[in-house]
């Protein structure tokens, strides 16, 4: 940013009257030049994402900057989502409209020069007078035409140029000629009334169906907030009231029928039933719901009747927020975007003086000034630089709406380009590789008949922690109705344990290794226990043994099978974990995991991921899968993060990729996402390039009609959104 402050806000405009790529680049970089100030234009979603300090700008201040630039800008928000949407309806209903009076007025004038064309006739034959060809494309020019010269107008006014330069310039040189000829008198000239004509009735034709397929590589979205319940039954003094979702407030007790789509986030607080979180997580197996379970907007109830009390309403529900996510990723930009963009900048300037040379060349060497003035529109015609970009934008909202539907929030553009790169991944142990509710599996107490005490002790102390270790031993513990006492002077020593007083004894609770490095001996099972894969947990009462707990968190079922599709991918898969070595060992043997590293402290595994980047001398890019929350600090380190099964506001801001579900194969369908596409903007951009680079060589040479560039032009605009929208097809689950 210009100008960093402590502060920084984010606001999102929604742009009206962008005709090409070079239009974003405009208003971007205007908005770029207010003092604190930090914008992304997307030509393709036509938004600006902006993050600005408010001690240096504000909203009207950027509003006003894109209105001197010659653009419409309103803020946009959930609640006028409805209303920018019907406005762009509206304005494709008007374009719609003015194409098929366009297409009236010239279809006289094209068929004339097809006729002419199949019959070889000569000028003094044409069918149509040419007083009658005049004003035919007159209306065409300058009243369909009229948004090319606004366009145009606003274009130069702010230093800059865009298609609508190119349009007008090529479309008016052609009328201007024509009209020349023809008051003129000069029946020996050929006129051009159809070629000015038919290209702005073909480039009109072209942002009718790219305005179209636009719209479509926004449909994950538009899935999304179809999915929003309007209302809500809500509990009110014992009695139930219909009343609209907005209303409800955090606390409200709702109830949700069988079959009835929740209306807020909550938490059940009476009944069960199932739920169908397919729409978040891609998963379409229902997920069971009793008190104390959480649920979610617009995932639909089955066949019971619950009663919740409402935790999340409006812009703080779970569906919102993904909304937001996909909405930030679509309007990103991705790095391979950058080459696009500096073309776009300077491709205007630069088809101009190609179109001057053509034009000069011609008339210099062959003498036929008409043939040099179609060549030159010609050039400007086919230049033009829409598909260029709608490349990566279209590719990037397909793809991040796909990976929505799939359950895989991508946070932005640069995350989604690097995923592919990935070659290594780091992944933790809990609740990542296994499920990451851990039980009590051993009980073995140093002394006969101590097992009571041995859980006592431990759990009375591990009750204030929220590792998964201690909350098995605390739940076995209640399981088997033993009353716990109030530790006091509880510490915790990050990797190792817990120590604290219970009943006036010093008790210590932690992992083997701890102990070991004081001089504690522990039991001969210890290493037994680990070979089976189990945690070890020590426990000592004033520095005398009691016994040991063996924990088991077993391997998620789709661990393996995860680790395996990643490794068809290329990407090499690293454990780490907290846990011993021998646990580790069983752990990795299970999931088919190769490497890992044991007895790694929560603060080291930044380091090792840090490492991993660097192994061998040689760079490699290094994914990070963790819970979003415990492991920031290596999911901070790595190429690309992923937190597991997250489903918070806090992980998702924590990731750049949210998992919805807790399955690492979620991982492996980012990846496969990347690459398709990946595949797919490199493709979008080799095809955009190559008809430009083909495109205005053909023209110059004279190779090529006005009409015929201007179909080609509209042509590859529609052709990329479409390319891009083949991306539909991409599937979870493949490679």
């Amino acid at each position: 940013m210009n100008a960093p402050q402590d502060k920084v806000e984010m606001v999102d405009l929604a742009i009206g009257g962008m005709t090409c790529a070079a239009c974003a680049a405009r208003i971007e970089k205007q908005l770029n030049r207010v003092p604190g100030v930090e914008a992304a234009v997307n030509f393709a979603s036509e938004r600006a994402h902006i993050r600005f300090s408010p001690q240096a700008a504000n909203v009207e201040a950027l509003v006003a900057t894109v209105s001197k630039t010659g653009f419409t800008a309103t803020v946009a928000r959930d609640d006028t989502r409805a209303e920018e949407k019907a406005r762009k309806e509206a304005a494709y209903r008007k374009e719609l409209r003015l194409f098929w009076y366009s297409a009236a007025l010239t279809l006289p004038l094209l068929a004339q020069m097809l006729w002419m064309f199949g019959t070889g006739a000569e000028m003094m034959a044409e069918p149509i007078p040419r007083w009658l060809q005049l004003v035919l494309a007159t209306p065409v020019q300058f009243w369909i035409g009229a948004r090319f010269y606004r366009g145009a107008w606003n274009a130069l006014r702010s230093g800059g140029g865009n298609m609508d330069v190119l349009v007008a310039l090529g479309t008016t040189m052609a009328w201007v000629y024509s009209t020349t000829v023809t008051l003129g008198g000069w029946h020996h000239q050929h006129v051009y009334f159809e070629a000015s004509a038919t290209v702005i009735t073909l480039v009109l034709l072209g942002k009718v169906l790219e305005a179209r397929a636009k719209a479509r590589t926004s449909a994950a979205i538009e899935a999304l907030i179809k999915l929003q319940p309007q209302t809500a039954h809500v509990e009110r003094d014992g009695k139930l009231f219909e009343m609209a979702v907005e209303q409800l407030l955090p606390g409200d007790v709702f109830v949700v029928r069988p079959g009835e789509a929740m209306p807020v986030d909550g938490e059940v607080i009476d009944g069960t039933s199932s739920a169908n979180e397919a729409m978040l997580t891609g998963e379409a197996m229902p997920v069971a719901k009793a008190p104390g379970d959480r649920v979610f907007a617009a995932t639909v109830n089955g066949d019971g009747l619950l009663r919740c009390r409402a935790t999340g309403v409006g812009a703080h529900t779970l569906l919102a927020g993904i909304i937001r996510l996909v909405e930030e990723a679509q309007g990103s930009k991705a790095p391979v975007q950058r080459l696009a963009d500096k073309v776009s900048a300077i491709f205007v300037p630069v088809v101009v003086s190609i179109a001057l040379v053509t034009f000069a060349g011609w008339w210099i060497f062959s003498g036929d000034f008409a043939q040099a003035l179609v060549n030159a529109v010609a050039v400007l015609v086919i230049a033009c630089p829409c598909a260029l970009g709608l490349a990566t934008p279209t590719a990037i909202m397909v793809g991040t709406g796909q990976g929505a539907k799939a359950g895989v929030l991508i946070r932005n553009a640069e995350a989604l380009e690097l995923a592919e790169k990935l070659q290594v991944l780091a992944v933790d142990k809990t609740g990542t590789l296994t499920e990451g509710r851990p039980v009590v599996t051993d009980i073995i107490p140093s002394m006969p008949a101590q097992g009571d005490r041995l859980l006592n002790l431990a759990a009375s102390l591990e009750q204030g922690s929220t590792h998964p270790l201690a909350a098995a031993v605390v739940s076995r513990a209640k399981e088997a109705g033993i009353a716990l006492a109030m530790p006091q002077a509880v510490t915790a020593v990050a990797g190792r344990g817990v120590a604290g007083t219970v009943d006036g004894i010093r008790v210590r609770v932690g992992s083997p290794a701890w102990f070991a490095a004081d001089g504690v001996p522990v039991p001969a099972e210890t290493k037994t226990l680990q070979e089976r894969g189990r945690s070890v947990v020590v426990v000592t009462a004033d520095d005398v043994l009691v016994g040991i707990l063996g924990v088991a968190d077993p391997l998620r079922a789709t661990s393996r099978e995860a680790v395996a599709r990643l490794g068809r991918l290329g990407v090499e898969v690293v454990m780490l974990t907290g846990d011993n070595a021998g646990t580790a060992a069983a752990i990795a043997r299970e999931a088919g995991i190769q490497r890992f590293e044991a007895e790694v402290l929560p603060g080291d595994k930044a380091s090792a991921v840090s490492a991993l980047k660097t192994e061998d001398d040689r760079a490699r890019h290094v994914g990070m899968a963790g819970d979003g929350i415990n492991d920031a600090p290596a999911l901070a380190a790595a190429d690309v993060s992923f937190a597991m099964g997250a489903g918070s506001d806090v992980a998702m801001q924590a990731a750049d990729v949210t998992l919805m579900r807790d399955d690492l194969n979620g991982v492996a369908d980012a990846i496969s996402l990347s690459r398709a596409t990946l595949r797919k903007i490199r493709q979008n951009l080799f095809f955009a390039f190559v008809y430009n680079v083909l495109g205005i060589p053909l023209a110059a040479l004279g190779l090529l009609n006005p009409v015929i560039a201007g179909a080609a032009m509209a042509a590859s605009s529609v052709s990329v959104v479409s390319s891009s929208l083949l991306l539909k097809n991409w599937k979870p689950g493949k490679e």
